[in-house]
């Protein structure tokens, strides 16, 4: 079986394909064949050795968290419907128990072995890759909607617009009748931004971004920020609220989640949500897996993927993904 392994904690190069045993299904478990691995920031971050106390892995590892495919073998004890269907399943439960922290490991290959408990079953009309830019991001987006409780006369601005959770929030927020401002840093990305629903945009390479903004909104200040950027690029969206607005930061694409200052959000009546406070369940959030699976299948809502390559090349996707290159999702095809 062909798998990328990250052979030492560092940059992308560490990532060489290695041809590994197939892995083996014990009871409770499934072997799917994958047609698609998603790629996450995430894994950039592991990768050069941030976060071991959350996620305690040890090279060389297999890196990734999700795959789309189709279930070619059970284990004893697993339902024999799951034999032959189209799924998407997050990977690194290596004990079968997906109530403990999911390791961002087992992905980027052939075959994964994962819990019965994982597997999501993805509609005939729903394409594999669609499906599994919709693994970790649908759910989040849908969470990022019950938290912002945008509507009709709600002005939203969406920081890291064009990222796979922004690219579904955008659309979300467009489908409420919210006004929603994408900000993206280029011209491909603002684009793509426009194209999801955005009536307006910012780049925000620009210095004056934030003043843009406020222009936007007739000095007001927008209603609700979801900030997927974090850094100084989360700071200079809280700044743009108006007060008694509310602010979302699920991301840090920017290097670190945005910190805000409690004093001035208290002072002017802003609420603030972190990523914690969208945190679901399991069973929750494979509850919102199907649904935004189904919103896919009526053509409600449309996932983004920006790029899809080789596992050969998965260095290349690391890079792309820490250049700011990617437009939505990335995704590795075996």
């Amino acid at each position: 079986m062909r798998a990328v392994q990250v052979e030492e904690f560092g940059g992308p190069e560490v990532l060489v394909v290695r041809d590994l045993p197939e892995p083996e299904v014990g009871p409770g478990q499934a072997l799917v064949e994958v047609a698609a691995a998603n790629v996450m920031y995430l894994d950039t971050l592991v990768r050069g050795g941030w976060g071991l106390d959350y996620f305690p892995v040890t090279p060389p590892y297999v890196p990734g968290a999700g795959v789309a495919g189709r279930v070619v073998r059970i284990g004893p004890g697993v339902d024999p419907g799951w034999e032959g269907a189209a799924v998407v399943a997050d990977t690194g439960h290596a004990d079968g128990t997906p109530e403990r922290p999911t390791l961002p490991v087992d992905g980027y290959a052939e075959r994964a072995v994962v819990p019965e408990s994982a597997l999501v079953r993805v509609p005939e009309e729903v394409d594999p890759r669609a499906a599994l830019a919709l693994l970790h991001d649908g759910p989040t987006a849908l969470a990022l909607e019950r938290a912002a409780g945008f509507g009709p006369s709600t002005t939203v601005l969406v920081a890291a617009a064009a990222g796979g959770a922004g690219t579904l929030a955008v659309q979300l927020a467009r489908r409420a009748g919210a006004r929603v401002i994408g900000a993206a840093r280029g011209g491909a990305k603002l684009a793509l931004v426009r194209e999801l629903g955005a009536q307006e945009t910012v780049d925000y390479s620009e210095p004056d971004w934030p003043e843009r903004v406020r222009a936007l909104t007739g000095g007001a200040g927008v209603d609700v920020v979801l900030d997927g950027a974090g850094g100084a690029l989360g700071a200079a969206a809280f700044g743009t609220l108006a007060d008694g607005g509310r602010f979302v930061g699920y991301g840090s694409a920017g290097g670190s989640f945005t910190e805000v200052d409690t004093e001035e959000a208290g002072r002017r009546g802003i609420e603030v949500l972190g990523l914690f406070d969208l945190k679901q369940a399991d069973g929750d959030r494979q509850d919102a897996l199907r649904m935004v699976l189904e919103m896919a299948r009526m053509g409600r809502i449309t996932p983004h993927v920006g790029l899809a390559l080789p596992l050969e090349r998965a260095a290349e996707a690391h890079a792309a993904l820490e250049g700011r290159a990617v437009l939505g999702k990335a995704l590795l095809i075996p």
